[in-house]
């Protein structure tokens, strides 16, 4: 071909092409429309029904053995039912799980379903609407749990192998691709948790005004072993009425160098239950929102106090064992020990003792009672010792501490020579005597504190203190 009949080609071809285009153009062409169809029929039953088939789900009475939903055939039907997402392996947590719940806000049951898969959150984010065909699948408690699996010769419930997950497992579509909501975390307190509907667990949830125990403050998030590996961590959680959890975080999380921030704030978490502990799975550091001051940990009571200048506390009104007074500060400032109501001879009073537990621990806490001292005169009360092997008790006055903040903060002015305490029974254990009456000072005014600061350890000063009629005129 000569290069005159070449350009003749090229000529025409450019010609034909910019026909092409300019009616593409002209005619405004539009991109094909994506049609998203959902893999499984409609839902047939709720997540709730399908968890009512798990045998024995009462932590008391379970006996190891899983349901194993029929096959669908003639006789039975198909078992379908949606969930959403709540759970994300992304930062290393949630180990070939994926766990959801059946509303995305206000859930009523959650679950859990074993995939042999990683990266799950690639397919399905938080809060990614699927779908469960559970026909043939296992369903059980597996560590406390109720969990959804597959049948394994070496575990109770196994997990879904990658090469069937899609027999089992689908996203639910929105018209165009996989629907994605917002979930809504469900506000609790710390204390909910204990004695929360078992159905709380593999849901999603928020705590308010917490922090991590002033022991692991500076701490990463990971632990590590004497190798330098990552190891499986649990770190405590407290709130500022003594009510306590556990994050546990897996060996694999990426951020593990996190450092245990010197603040408090909000965490959400899915409530996790491993046997009879409930701990907390964050998905990412994100869910950490530490963004206040810290507030003095292991104070409870203290949601009704009232400044005073006469009364008399005998603690009759209150249950035996009980630590929980509204109008007092009970103050566990170093290890966990409160005072406590206990009876004798149809009397009751206030008690603590640093004796047992872990050998060498010790224990401080401030008993702490509201006072008007500008109209108080003076204070008495009753006292009585057992097991005595060193002086355990002090008394003070304070009027510059703020109720929540950390004790350090105030200024307490000791007045224990004051008082009498025996260093043996007066007359039998739960015999109480007067400490004798201390004229409180002109000079002390405004509203402030008594407080009864125990200071033992288990290893050494042990001795048992019993007060009661804490009376102020």
């Amino acid at each position: 071909m000569n290069i005159k009949n070449f350009l003749k080609i090229s000529l025409g071809a450019a010609v034909l092409g910019a026909a092409q285009i300019s009616c593409i153009h002209e005619d405004k062409w539009d991109a094909p429309e994506i049609v998203c169809n959902n893999k499984f029929a409609a839902p047939t039953k709720t997540m709730a029904e399908v968890v009512s088939l798990a045998p024995a789900t009462s932590a008391t009475t379970y006996t190891g053995t899983v349901y194993k939903i029929p096959v669908e055939d003639a006789t039975h039907p198909a078992v379908i039912f949606d969930g959403y997402v709540v759970s994300s392996d992304e930062n290393g947590n949630f180990y070939k799980t994926i766990t959801f719940q059946d509303k995305p806000e206000n859930p009523t049951v959650g679950l859990t379903i074993g995939i042999n898969k990683s990266m799950n959150y690639t397919d399905y984010p938080v809060g990614a609407h699927i779908r469960i065909k559970a026909n043939g699948m296992l369903i059980g408690k597996s560590s406390g749990a109720i969990t959804l699996g597959v049948e394994d010769p070496n575990y109770s419930i196994g997990r879904i192998p990658e090469s069937i997950i899609g027999r089992y497992v689908s996203g639910v579509c929105n018209g165009s691709g996989l629907e994605i909501v917002k979930i809504v975390p469900r506000e609790i307190k710390l204390s909910d948790i204990g004695n929360s509907n078992s159905n709380w667990i593999n849901t999603l949830v928020t705590v308010k005004n917490v922090q991590f125990t002033k022991t692991e403050i500076g701490k990463p998030l990971v632990d590590v072993d004497i190798s330098g590996n990552n190891v499986d961590t649990s770190r405590n959680l407290v709130d500022a009425n003594g009510g306590t959890t556990i994050i546990r975080t897996d060996a694999f999380f990426k951020p593990a160098a996190y450092q245990i921030p010197n603040a408090s704030g909000d965490i959400t978490f899915v409530l996790t239950r491993y046997n009879a502990t409930y701990q907390g799975a964050i998905r990412g550091i994100n869910d950490i929102n530490f963004k206040n001051t810290r507030f003095a940990e292991g104070i409870i009571g203290g949601t009704a106090i009232t400044y005073s200048g006469s009364f008399t506390e005998n603690f009759e009104s209150y249950a035996n064992d009980n630590a929980l007074f509204p109008k007092y500060l009970n103050y566990a400032f170093v290890g966990n020990r409160y005072w406590q109501v206990k009876t004798f001879s149809n009397n009751k009073y206030i008690q603590l003792s640093a004796n047992g537990g872990a050998a060498n621990t010790a224990y401080t806490n401030y008993f702490m009672v509201p006072v008007d001292f500008t109209a108080a005169n003076t204070l008495a009360f009753k006292v009585n010792v057992g097991f005595y092997n060193g002086a355990a008790l002090k008394v003070y006055t304070t009027t510059n501490y703020t109720p929540g903040a950390d004790i350090t903060t105030a200024t307490l002015n000791e007045i224990t020579s004051n008082f009498s305490f025996p260093v043996a029974p007066t007359s039998g254990y739960g015999t109480l005597a007067s400490a004798g009456t201390y004229s409180l000072p002109a000079s002390l005014t405004g509203n402030g504190f008594i407080v009864f600061k125990y200071e033992g350890n288990s290893s050494s000063i042990t001795t048992t203190y019993q007060l009661d009629d804490i009376t102020v005129q």
